[in-house]
């Protein structure tokens, strides 16, 4: 068994790579507003290899609701449309010869509240994520208790010290997924 702070660390650790996974797929969620992280789980077949898209294109935004993809080949550019299209974005690329534009549409109302609820879905994936870690991190601190490696005494402060860092990561992924909800709602 790895001493008490071994114990806390890791859990600390991996409460804040389940709020920056939330954070990633929160990014893949489209809130009415070009945004290239969008684009971010794209990959293109390129000479072959899937390749990510960002490897082998700038992107930028030009306006508020276009994502321009430039291919540093241009022979690439059937390529990534084709990859645009197989990611399932919901967008439809325009293909002038040189670049890709993506136009995002604007929300309605409805499309708005289920892109709402999706946030709401990830948030709570994400909150069950933490609450797995504190089962983890509060199962090994019982078995050293067990093993007597710690002290009574020493278990029941660890157990408040995981609970603080559980209610601390909850905070944090309440505010994300709030944050969130206010973009996709009020654009």
């Amino acid at each position: 068994m790895a001493d008490s702070q071994t114990v806390l660390n890791e859990t600390k650790e991996k409460m804040q790579k389940a709020q920056e996974v939330l954070e990633r797929e929160l990014g893949k969620i489209r809130a009415g507003q070009a945004n290239a992280s969008l684009l971010n789980g794209v990959m293109v077949d390129y000479y072959g290899a899937p390749t990510p898209l960002n490897q082998i294109s700038s992107i930028s935004i030009p306006e508020a609701r276009v994502i321009l993809v430039t291919p540093y080949d241009k022979s690439a550019l059937d390529n990534i449309e084709k990859g645009i299209y197989e990611a399932d974005l919901g967008l439809n690329p325009a293909n002038d010869g040189t670049a890709i534009r993506l136009a995002i549409p604007a929300l309605t109302e409805d499309r708005r509240k289920e892109i709402a609820k999706q946030v709401k879905a990830t948030g709570e994936k994400s909150k069950v994520a933490v609450r797995n870690v504190r089962r983890e991190a509060m199962d090994t601190l019982k078995r050293s208790n067990k093993k007597e490696e710690i002290t009574d005494d020493d278990f029941h402060r660890l157990e408040d010290q995981v609970q603080k860092l559980t209610d601390n990561s909850i905070k944090s992924v309440d505010k994300i997924v709030a944050d969130k909800e206010n973009e996709v709602v009020h654009g």
